[in-house]
């Protein structure tokens, strides 16, 4: 099975893209070769071993794009190493404790025999997409809490764990 890697991601307002991007960076230093794409954009799973599939959270949902992404590629994904991420709370209880999976991710995560999955701290500032979001931000309650240490080392464990395997 190929060591190339493959990040998709589901995301309305870019936290969940950023998240993404610091993941396939991480790999890319550690020698796997990697590609990052929206997860509506990706018709084809084969060419990679590791695929990182993570979705954002919007009240208490995992992106459509991810549970879509997860279902259109099941068969192929239960032959690759499947680690899942979500980019959720607007504070840092991500940080601070394991936030367990919501349903649609739980779901992903048992029907693709996923590996792990983890929640990590959001985004949302100004100029956010969606009446919801614009409340939020213009409340105060908005901000960046992805915590970048955090998942660069959450990056390394899977290449650890995948070269390990190799």
């Amino acid at each position: 099975m190929s060591r190339r890697a493959l990040v998709a991601y589901g995301t309305k307002n870019g936290s969940a893209q950023g998240i993404a991007e610091a993941i396939g960076a991480t790999l890319g230093t550690h020698g796997i070769e990697t590609e990052v794409h929206p997860a509506s954009e990706v018709k084809d799973v084969s060419p990679y071993g590791i695929v990182i599939l993570g979705g954002a959270l919007y009240a208490g949902r995992w992106h459509g794009d991810a549970v879509r992404f997860a279902r259109r590629h099941r068969a192929a994904l239960l032959d690759r190493d499947v680690w899942l991420f979500s980019s959720g709370p607007l504070d840092a209880t991500a940080t601070e404790r394991d936030i367990p999976p919501v349903r649609g991710a739980r779901r992903a995560a048992t029907r693709l025999a996923a590996r792990q999955h983890v929640t990590f701290g959001g985004r949302l500032e100004t100029g956010a997409r969606g009446r919801m979001a614009r409340m939020i931000v213009k409340s105060g309650r908005g901000g960046d809490f992805r915590d970048f240490d955090r998942i660069a080392a959450w990056a390394t464990r899977i290449t650890q764990e995948s070269c390990a395997e190799a």
